[in-house]
């Protein structure tokens, strides 16, 4: 990284802060090399933790500071590079100024690598030994893959269980030991009588004449000009494309999922603004507000979106609006992307990466509230490939010369990762549950001035949503159809007609044929687009042929996971779009189900045989070793997997064999299944262990995500060996893994023993045990999906629940092969002298 953008941050002629200059300059760490921890008490206290490393300090914001427990993975975000002399500042920075606060030097020793240090900085793990007066020992530095619309890398500072940690609920050395290593003092001491006070914000006008002349506060790059701030300007907007647009001329952007707005400050009074220029300041709370007011500037005209994000840091839009209807305000994030004027220069002439180069240097770091949205000079395929893997939604592409124009320019160009847009609700029906509550939107867009009807949307609905949703188009209902056209009897079956003034932002598949939407999905309300500019956004998608069933479903806006939004339809339409991809491991197997009539709130009960009133497009079949017994139920093609749906079954659980070959297995299931106090890391490491192990004895190794808490380490098979034979060997490969590393796993299912460790389950491999299906979903808050993921994708960015009902289509769309891709082809029979 370097100092460069250290120095970039800072004005050394109006600033004491060493420059850097005279760092001696070393080829990497080496034994002896310095670390240094400054205590730091910014808008939020944080501990900032520095490594020297190729003559500079590599530098970690860590928000909770370093903890002695080995289960507690504080996050570390990765900042600029320091100059060696800053490791010894003690001090405060004025409020108001690049890391406003006051700073006491916590800690300081010499730490060394274990092994190379630059390979392990390279590919984002380091492990290291420190010996320092507060800290000593192991410890590791992971770097979080897979958040690419975060300013900075976010890391994993862990400390390695040995002689000097402290597991459980030890005494914190934070509170222990709080003062600096320097002169004693504590951070409040050290704020009341600073030895130094850096100044890092550019000094005012009356200072600047006083020293200086009239040199400007900013470097303010080639084409900005004088002028007043503008009160409000229309937005640049982005153009809709199938793939991102190639060349060096372009860089590429996170598309966010929330609501673009305009920060408008002008001394130190702040305005949020929507697209068409609405002041939205009062609707999201204090903290974003309070952080633009803070900025080192008289006067700015910023322009980005404000977002809530998931707890894999993506951004949500629905969970967006649920913040703002129950009026909750500490999720919000505002991500800044362009700077269109500063301190009476307009900037809008300038080229974008000079804009954005100068916004950045005004944006603080480790804000919570306030983020700069980094660009990617990688091809933009490349870029979108990996937003879509991880469930983002898309990518936006701008030119880097380009000046900033409002409007649609063909400068900006967004490319999405699933279809979506904006749609006029025309009319709604009630739900089958209740009478004050939505069932489904019939939706439109306007072609020449007309609304045109394109279908219906029924599922993404929570149960608080809907209500809101029928309380709020009850008051426009209407007699006639705001529909150009005249609606079939189909579309027009119980629907009430509203005036077209609401638009609502919906997630689907494609087209169909006749010009309707396929498998619609509703994610919120858009109160800052007019609905007469709504219209098709797309007209080069393709017409699809759907996924068609004979299964008539009854009360399809069943809610079956109620604060996820996600129906009977929903769930219907989420498996139509992966069948391809689960037939092979649910069809022609015996299979336990997991049903929930009521959604899983309710009642809920496994079921491996036959109900009375069970379509008759689940079939039954009887079990060759029980053949006087109750037939074993099993499914044979699509229309199975929906008649599962409408009798709300939830999970599916199929046996390791299919119904062709009853007694020899096609596949091992292997679970790792972690306490409570085992860390993501841990259960990764487990994955990679079994995936070394099976494939040292010649067998595949396909890792898929639980949808619980754990991971699924699963093997294809020649169906040649036995159960007993298959059940013998997974007990082995679980047993040799415990006794290797006893402290980490164990093979036996006591959760007595439990503390700590990962047990190995191969108990699902016996005759009639069952596994979660690959593609199935769980019957847990959040509709998470057990996904097969590539073992490139296996890092702590993504969880054992990171993938749901609602994310997956971002994905699929993403994936140029399926993870699993050729599963069978990989089978081989079981190792002999293994069974």
């Amino acid at each position: 990284m370097g100092l460069q953008r250290y120095k970039a941050k800072r004005r050394f002629d109006a600033t004491p802060e060493p420059s850097g200059d005279e760092a001696a300059k070393k080829s990497a760490a080496s034994e002896g090399a310095s670390f240094v921890i400054q205590k730091h008490a910014a808008r939020r206290l944080h501990y900032d933790f520095r490594l020297e490393m190729d003559g500079v300090l590599k530098s970690w914001a860590v928000t909770r500071g370093p903890s002695l427990d080995p289960d507690e993975k504080r996050l570390a975000v990765h900042v600029e590079d320091h100059p060696l002399s800053y490791g010894d500042f003690e001090g405060v920075i004025p409020r108001g100024q690049y890391g406003g606060g006051t700073v006491i030097l916590w800690d300081r020793g010499t730490w060394q690598p274990v092994g190379d240090a630059r390979t392990g900085y390279r590919k984002g793990h380091l492990e290291f030994t420190l010996d320092g007066e507060k800290l000593s020992g192991r410890w590791h530095l992971v770097r979080m893959h897979g958040k690419p619309e975060e300013k900075r890398e976010n890391w994993l500072l862990i400390k390695v269980e040995d002689e000097v940690a402290r597991p459980g609920s030890g005494a914190d050395l934070l509170d222990e030991l709080p003062l600096s290593v320097k002169t004693g003092r504590s951070i409040e001491e050290v704020a009341k009588k600073p030895d130094d006070t850096w100044n890092s914000k550019p000094l005012s006008a009356k200072a600047r004449k006083a020293s200086a002349g009239e040199e400007q506060a900013h470097a303010f790059p080639k084409g900005s000009k004088k002028a007043k701030l503008p009160d409000f300007v229309a937005p640049a907007l982005a153009t809709l494309k199938p793939k991102p647009p190639r060349g060096e001329r372009w860089l590429h952007e996170i598309k966010f999922d929330g609501y673009r707005l305009q920060a408008h400050l002008e001394d130190g009074a702040v305005k949020l603004l929507t697209r068409s220029g609405l002041d939205w300041t009062e609707k999201f709370g204090t903290a974003v507000p309070a952080a633009i007011a803070a900025l080192p500037a008289r006067e700015a005209l910023i322009d980005g979106e404000i977002v809530v994000q998931r707890d894999n840091g993506a951004s949500d839009f629905s969970a967006l609006q649920q913040d703002l209807s129950e009026g909750r305000s500490d999720r919000f994030v505002y991500y800044a992307f362009d700077l269109l004027h500063l301190d009476g220069m307009d900037l809008r002439n300038s080229a974008l990466v000079e804009r954005k180069a100068l916004l950045e240097k005004l944006l603080p770091s480790g804000d919570d509230a306030l983020r700069y949205s980094e660009h990617f000079n990688e091809n933009g395929d490349l870029v979108l490939d990996h937003a879509c893997r991880l469930s983002l939604e898309g990518v936006i592409s701008k030119q880097r010369a380009s000046r900033y124009a409002s409007g649609r320019s063909g400068e900006w160009v967004k490319s999405k990762c699933s279809l979506r847009q904006e749609f006029v609700i025309g009319g709604y029906t009630l739900s089958s549950t209740s009478d004050q509550a939505i069932g489904s939107l019939a939706l439109g867009v306007y072609k020449e001035g007309k609304l045109s009807h394109v279908g219906r949307v029924g599922t993404g609905f929570t149960a608080s949503v809907a209500e809101m949703l029928f309380k709020r188009l009850e008051q426009t209902t209407t007699k006639d159809s705001p529909f150009s056209e005249k609606l079939s009897a189909l579309a027009r079956r119980d629907l009430h007609y509203v005036t077209p003034i609401a638009v609502a932002e919906v997630e689907f598949r494609g087209w169909s044929g006749d010009g309707n939407l396929r498998h619609a999905s509703f994610r919120g309300l858009r109160e800052d687009k007019p609905a007469d500019e709504i219209h098709r956004e797309d007209e080069t998608v393709p017409e699809e042929k759907p996924k068609t069933s004979s299964i008539r479903f009854t009360h399809p806006d069943r809610l079956y996971w109620p604060k996820d939004g996600v129906t009977k339809e929903g769930l219907a339409d989420y498996y139509a779009s992966v069948w391809r991809h689960i037939a092979p491991f649910i069809v022609d197997r015996p299979l336990s189900l997991l049903r929930c009539p009521s959604g899983i709130d309710g009642q809920r009960f496994f079921q491996k045989h036959a109900w009375r009133g069970m379509s008759k497009t689940i079939g039954q079949i009887a079990d060759p070793k029980d053949k006087g017994g109750e037939p074993l139920i099993r499914i044979t093609d699509f229309d199975g997997l929906m008649a599962l749906v409408q009798s709300a079954t939830l999970e599916i659980h199929p046996w390791g064999a299919t119904t062709r070959s009853f007694e020899k297995p096609d596949m091992i299931t292997m679970d790792l299944d972690p306490a409570g106090d085992v860390g993501w890391p841990a259960v990764i490491e487990g994955a990679l262990e079994l995936k070394r192990r099976l494939e040292e004895m010649g067998l595949a190794a396909f890792v898929k995500t639980s949808g619980g808490k754990g991971l699924h380490v699963v093997t294809p098979l020649k169906p040649a060996a036995t159960w007993a034979e298959v059940k013998a060997f997974t007990k082995t490969l679980a047993g040799d893994m415990a006794k290797s590393e006893p402290d980490k796993y164990l093979a036996v299912a006591t959760k007595a023993k439990r503390g700590g460790r990962i047990f190995v389950d191969y108990l699902r491999n016996g005759r009639g045990n069952t596994a979660v299906a690959a593609y199935s979903t769980r019957a847990r808050p959040g509709a998470a999906i057990s996904t097969p993921i590539d073992w490139s994708e296996l890092t702590p960015a993504i969880g054992p629940d990171y993938f749901t009902v609602a994310t997956m289509a971002k994905r699929l769309h993403g994936l140029s092969a399926d993870p699993w891709e050729g599963f069978f082809a990989t089978a081989r029979p079981l190792p002999k002298g293994k069974q």
